[in-house]
């Protein structure tokens, strides 16, 4: 199976709110033609966040030659779902995918799993595949277990997949390229972004204590520091051998360029990642 290169347009958040079309005209223009919506508001808007019809979304999208093939969806405890559904028919979108989660406890993760495991069975008898996109908390361990594997492990392959973010997984003391083989069909999309040179420590548990209570606050004040960020191709991480592994398992679809932040503009960011990407993915 081809490893197609996509943008989640989280990485363009800020130009999208400013205006959402010439946005992702932009977008086109760099060479893309694979997009993964980004909707944190999905109990308001059940499509992008920014309330255009389903219609709107797949005529002008279809003009500019963009394809939606992934959507992150959050808050998805409080989303319609029928009405989630059928907008992702309408786009032909096939994969919806849980962006974050904290957990307290591992009775916690337990809860959570059996949450994914229902509405990933939902989705699938409708053809669309449910998703869980890691950041480095999963790689905690609570009750003794990693967060990932207990998730994984309490779920059905058939109906939660990962969408594997490999700088988020190195920041949680994990080699992408090992864990990679051990998801191995059970990942299908993965994002891509770099470590820069300067960050330090890589392995965020060098900082932060392993039994933390992570949540949003921690993370962004303790793993999402601006500086430690820099675009696919420029910083340390080893995007070719997660494009070799990943090719070798033969199971992922698409390759999805996610800049959490940038010091650029975000589109010459997202330009600079797609350059880089296609020389990586050539």
């Amino acid at each position: 199976m081809a490893l197609e290169l996509g943008l989640q347009v989280y990485s363009v958040r800020e130009a999208l709110k400013k205006d959402f079309w010439s946005t992702m005209e932009a977008v086109a223009k760099i060479g893309y033609k694979h997009i993964e919506l980004a909707n944190h508001s999905a109990d308001k808007d059940v499509g992008t966040g920014f309330g255009i019809p389903a219609a709107e979304l797949k005529k002008r999208l279809d003009a500019l030659g963009l394809d939606v093939v992934s959507s992150h969806v959050s808050p998805l405890d409080k989303v319609d779902v029928p009405r989630l559904i059928e907008y992702a028919h309408a786009i032909g979108n096939k994969n919806i995918a849980c962006p974050m989660r904290f957990f307290a406890t591992h009775e916690d993760v337990l809860a959570f799993a059996d949450e994914m495991n229902a509405l990933g069975q939902k989705l699938h008898k409708e053809g669309i595949q449910l998703y869980y996109h890691n950041h480095f908390q999963e790689f905690q361990k609570l009750g003794g277990a990693v967060v990932l594997e207990t998730l994984l492990g309490r779920t059905d392959p058939r109906f939660l997949k990962v969408e594997f973010d490999t700088f988020w997984a190195l920041r949680g003391g994990i080699d992408p390229v090992a864990y990679l083989k051990k998801l191995g069909t059970r990942c299908e999309l993965i994002h891509q972004k770099d470590l820069a040179r300067s960050a330090n420590p890589v392995n965020l548990w060098e900082r932060i204590k392993a039994d933390a209570r992570i949540d949003m606050d921690g993370f962004h004040n303790d793993g999402a520091r601006d500086s430690d960020f820099t675009e696919a191709g420029e910083g340390v991480m080893d995007i070719k051998g997660i494009i070799a592994e990943a090719r070798r398992i033969g199971a992922a679809k698409y390759l999805f360029i996610e800049q959490d932040r940038t010091s650029r503009d975000e589109l010459e960011s997202v330009a600079i990642s797609y350059r880089n990407a296609k020389r990586l993915l050539a």
